[in-house]
């Protein structure tokens, strides 16, 4: 899939479309590593999984609760009041 550089303030970044995003879980606000291939040919992006302090949590539902509170998060405040 081909993207542009574009600006991002004052830097430049490359959008990724939300079909990819969705497959990875990832919503605004994930972190994600940024590196070079081997070769410095290739611009890798992983996404940074944290690590559950709950063992036995399946890595993929924390993930998911993670991406629902960020989405809600304004909400999840309202109601906490």
């Amino acid at each position: 899939m081909q993207r542009k550089i574009c600006h991002i303030g004052n830097s430049q970044g490359v959008s990724i479309p939300k079909e990819m995003l969705e497959k990875l879980h990832l919503s605004i606000g994930a972190e994600v590593d940024v590196e070079l291939d081997n070769e410095g040919q290739r611009i890798i992006i992983v996404p940074r999984v944290k690590e559950s302090s709950y063992k036995g949590i399946d890595k993929e539902f924390a993930c998911q609760v993670n991406d629902f509170i960020e989405e809600y998060r304004p909400a999840l405040k309202k109601l906490a009041e």
